[in-house]
């Protein structure tokens, strides 16, 4: 491991020790998968290409429950340094939001998703935490699948503006397929890097 990297896990311990207390531990089975999350962090081009991580891209980190997906996607946030860092936002959050404001949270996290600035606006970069714990809820009498939506509209600004979107879930492919659709599964893969947890992955929260 280089001295840079070196640096970046003893940080990630650290961090993550003052944020989830003193159990919180790097582990050495997690190292390559943490290296990828810091290669594209850091922008570290030479490594992301080894570790076939397209800095282009957005993230989405896959595996079982308490693996340890969120704490990693939201102590990356401290690594970028050159951009603002991702919001990391519940996708249960985002249901409720629907319920109470309808369509207008599809326009929120997605066509209006940019930070306002004195030189011109710039995206707003989401993690959407636990993609597949969400509900279809209804406004009005009208439900909608409300993260697809909101997918197939950032895939848009994606293709147009360069808007990055992470994510993680406890979902597998065909899952997603089961509860988003093809298309949707489809605009997954193009739009992010796999970085997947082993299935059997143990629970680091017992």
């Amino acid at each position: 491991m280089t001295p840079l990297y070196q640096q970046a896990f003893n940080y990630l311990q650290n961090k993550g020790s003052q944020i989830y207390g003193p159990l919180f531990r790097v582990l050495n089975e997690d190292h390559l998968i943490i290296q990828r999350l810091l290669a594209w962090s850091l922008k570290d081009a030479p490594t992301a290409q080894q570790l076939g991580v397209d800095l282009t891209k957005g993230l989405m980190v896959t595996g079982p429950i308490g693996c340890g997906k969120s704490s990693l996607m939201n102590l990356m946030r401290f690594y970028i340094k050159d951009e603002t860092p991702h919001i990391l936002k519940p996708c249960r959050d985002i249901a409720f939001e629907f319920e109470k404001a309808g369509f207008e949270v599809i326009r929120r996290y997605a066509c209006v998703s940019y930070h306002n600035s004195t030189h011109r606006p710039y995206v707003k970069s989401f993690c959407f935490d636990d993609l597949g714990t969400e509900h279809s809820l209804r406004h009005f009498g009208q439900e909608c699948n409300i993260m697809a939506e909101i997918i197939l509209s950032r895939y848009d600004h994606f293709i147009h503006n360069n808007m990055l979107t992470h994510f993680t879930t406890n979902l597998s492919a065909d899952e997603i397929e089961k509860f988003y659709g093809p298309r949707v599964r489809s605009r997954l893969r193009e739009m992010c890097n796999l970085i997947a947890f082993p299935r059997d992955a143990p629970d680091k929260r017992k």
